[in-house]
C-alpha cells in the first residue's frame, strides 16, 4: 500500500489521526530507494499510522495542513540529495531539471529545504509536536560544516532550522525507538544516531571546538573535522558536543550497523515501486525509471573517497542482505505489471562490496588511522567476490528474469586484488551483466590529485581496462568502459587536466565525456581542502581553483575536441 497523503486516504484506512507525518523534498515514490518511503514503512510495520506530504507549497497552508497535526512527531527531509546540490551546479548555476520532481522541472524544491519545511510547519502549527530532521541534508549538516553555496562555515542545521531533534545516518531502528518513547512517555535522549540541543554539555562526550571558533579559524576547523570524522564508527565512536552560542549540540554515538535479519526485514516490506497517484497527476518523476526494477544488496562503503559523503552518512562498515531476501525481491519484481524481464541494477554504493567485510573491523571497529582501500587494499580485508558470483548466478535463474544488470559502479582495484575470484567475477559480469557499458570511476589520472581524492593509481585503471577488453573480445560482445572523471578538485590545475587528457587519449583510447566539475558538499575531506586551501593530512598548502569560469575551463580542456592553450597566469 501507499502511505496516505490525503484525508480521503486516511479515512479509507479508518485512521482519524496520524501518529507521524513525514515531509519530503522529493515527490513521493514508494520505493526501497526512497528514505521517506523506507522510514514510513518501518514505522507502519511497527504499528504506527504514518502519512506523507511531498514537496509542499511553501507559500500557503494548503499542503502542510492537509493531514492535520501528528500525535507523536513530524519527520522532515530535504530528499535523497542535499537541496542545494539538487538546485545548483558546481558553478552555482540554477539547475533546470530535477529527476525527483513531477515532470522533471526544478520548480518545487526550495533551497535549504530542511530549514524551509521546518519553518513552514511552525508557521501553521504553533507549539506543535517535535520536529525531527533526517535524510542526507540534515545528516551531513549536523555539526558545524562548510557550506559552498554561501562560502562560509555554517552551524548545525538543527539550530538553523529551529527543529527539535535530528537523526543522522541510517535511522530505521532509531526512529521506531523514538516513536515508542514518545508514545510511552519515556526519555529518548540516549537513542543512538540522535542529535539534540541542550543548555549544558554531556561530560562523558568529546567536546568539539565551538562554532564561533571554527567559523573563523581554519586550522581549528580542520582539527574539529578530524575528530568528527573519526567518531563515526558505531563500535568505537564517542558522543560529541559542540557549543553554538549559549546552547550545545549533542550528538549521540552512531546507530549500530544493521544486522542481516534487520536489513532483510526492511526489504521484505511491501513497496508499490510507483509514484503516488496524487503526485503522478502532476507529472512523472524520471528517477523512477532507474530504481523501479533495481535491487539494493548492501549498505555502507569502505572506499572512503575524500569527495564522497557515503562513509559519513551510511558508514564505513558494509552490511549486506541474505541471498534469500534478494532472490525473493527479484521474484516479486517479476509479478509487477510493467516488468519486462530486466533487473536494471543489482548493487549498492559500490556494486562489488557485497558479501564480505574485515573481521577485525566487525569486532573492534574501523581503524582510526588506516583506510581499507587506500593507499593500498589492507591485507586484513579479505576481498572475496564468491558470494556475489553465486548471487548473480541465482538471479539469472529466477523464472521471468531475462537479464540482470550491474549498473552500480565497480571498484576495479578490488577485482584485481581478489586473486581467487576476481577474474571469475569480472568474467561473469562481462558475459551476463553489462548493458553495453560498465561504469568505473578513476576520477583522475595524475597521482598528485589521486592522492588528495583517496583513489587508486592510474596503473590499476590500465590493468583493469586490459582485462575487461580481453574478456569482452573473448565473449564477442560490443561493450566498453565508461570512465567518470572530476575537474577542479582541490590540488588540480589546468596542467593536470591536460595531462589527464593526454593519458585518456593515448592510454585509454577515449575522448572523455563524463567529466564533472567538483562540488564541495558538506562533511567531506575534499570540501575541507576546498575551503581551507590546506591538505588536512599533511598541513601543506594546496592550489584550489575557486573561480567558476576557470573551473569550467578545466572541464573543457578534457571534453572539447580541440585542446585549449595554457593560460600562463593561472598555474599552481
Amino acid at each position: 500500500m501507499f502511505l496516505p497523503t490525503t484525508p480521503e486516504e486516511c479515512a479509507g484506512l479508518g485512521w482519524q489521526n496520524l501518529d507521524v507525518i513525514l515531509v519530503s523534498g522529493d515527490s513521493y515514490v514508494d520505493s526501497p530507494f526512497s528514505g521517506i518511503a523506507v522510514i514510513g514503512k518501518i514505522l507502519l510495520h511497527a504499528g504506527y499510522k504514518v502519512g506523507v506530504i511531498a514537496q509542499p507549497d511553501v507559500h500557503s497552508a494548503a499542503d502542510i495542513t492537509r493531514l492535520g497535526e501528528p500525535g507523536l512527531f513530524w519527520g522532515v527531509s530535504a530528499g535523497v540529495v542535499d537541496s542545494m546540490v539538487a538546485n545548483y551546479t558546481a558553478t552555482r548555476k540554477k539547475r533546470r531539471s530535477d529527476d525527483n520532481t513531477p515532470g522533471g522541472i526544478n520548480n518545487r524544491r526550495p533551497d535549504r529545504a530542511t530549514i524551509v519545511y521546518t519553518n513552514l510547519i511552525r508557521r501553521y502549527f504553533k507549539n506543535t509536536r517535535p520536529i525531527v530532521l533526517g535524510g542526507i541534508e540534515a545528516s551531513l549538516r549536523r555539526v558545524a560544516h562548510y557550506d559552498f553555496w554561501s562560502d562560509r562555515v555554517r552551524g548545525s542545521i538543527l539550530l538553523d532550522a529551529k527543529a527539535d531533534l535530528l537523526f543522522y545516518g541510517m535511522s530505521e531502528r532509531g526512529v521506531v525507538e523514538l516513536a515508542d518513547c514518545l508514545r510511552d512517555g519515556h526519555d529518548y535522549h540516549d537513542i543512538r544516531g540522535l542529535c539534540y540541543l541542550d543548555r549544558i554539555p554531556r561530560s562523558d562526550y568529546i567536546e568539539l571546538p565551538d562554532y564561533e571558533t571554527v567559523a573563523s579559524d581554519k586550522p581549528a576547523f580542520i582539527e574539529m573535522f578530524h575528530t568528527f570524522y573519526r567518531n563515526n564508527d558505531p563500535i568505537t565512536a564517542k558522543g560529541l558536543v559542540q557549543r553554538h552560542g549559549d546552547r550545545y549540540l549533542i550528538q549521540n554515538p552512531p546507530a549500530l550497523t544493521p544486522s542481516q535479519p534487520e536489513l532483510d526485514v526492511v526489504y521484505s516490506l511491501e513497496f508499490e515501486r510507483e509514484q503516488h497517484p496524487f503526485y503522478e497527476r502532476l507529472g512523472k518523476v524520471k528517477s523512477l525509471e532507474t530504481i523501479r526494477f533495481s535491487i539494493q544488496t548492501h549498505r555502507g562503503c569502505y572506499g572512503e573517497c575524500n569527495f564522497c559523503a557515503i562513509a559519513v552518512h551510511e558508514g564505513r562498515t558494509v552490511s549486506w542482505r541474505s541471498q534469500e531476501s534478494i532472490i525473493k525481491e527479484a521474484e516479486r519484481l517479476t509479478s509487477l505489471p510493467n516488468f519486462k524481464g530486466i533487473i536494471q541494477d543489482v548493487g549498492g554504493p559500490t556494486a562489488n562490496m557485497y558479501g564480505f567485510e574485515c573481521a577485525k573491523k566487525l569486532k573492534s571497529g574501523s581503524c582510526p588511522k588506516k583506510r581499507c582501500l587506500y593507499p593500498e587494499i589492507c591485507n586484513q580485508l579479505k576481498v572475496d567476490h564468491s558470494q556475489q558470483i553465486d548471487l548473480l548466478n541465482k538471479l539469472r535463474q529466477v523464472k521471468g528474469v531475462r537479464k540482470v544488470f550491474v549498473a552500480s559502479g565497480i571498484r576495479y582495484d578490488m577485482v584485481l586484488a581478489d586473486r581467487s575470484h576476481g577474474l571469475k567475477y569480472l568474467k561473469a559480469v562481462v558475459r551476463h551483466h553489462v548493458s553495453g557499458q560498465m561504469k568505473v570511476a578513476p576520477e583522475h589520472t595524475e597521482n598528485n590529485v589521486l592522492r588528495l581524492m583517496g583513489k587508486p593509481s592510474k596503473e590499476s585503471t590500465l590493468r583493469f581496462k586490459d582485462i575487461f577488453e580481453h574478456l569482452t573480445a573473448e565473449a564477442g560482445l560490443p561493450q566498453f568502459l565508461t570512465y567518470y572523471l572530476i575537474a577542479a578538485h582541490p590540488g588540480c590545475s589546468e596542467d593536470d587536466m591536460r595531462r589527464l587528457r593526454t593519458f585518456t587519449s593515448q592510454k585509454l583510447n577515449i575522448h572523455p565525456e563524463q567529466v564533472q566539475v567538483f562540488t564541495p558538499t558538506p562533511s567531506t575531506y575534499s570540501s575541507l581542502m576546498y575551503y581551507t586551501g590546506i591538505d588536512p593530512f599533511t598541513g601543506e598548502k594546496l592550489f584550489v581553483e575557486k573561480e567558476s569560469g576557470r573551473k569550467e575551463r578545466q572541464k573543457r580542456i578534457v571534453v572539447e575536441k580541440q585542446v585549449l592553450p595554457p593560460k600562463q597566469s593561472h598555474g599552481r
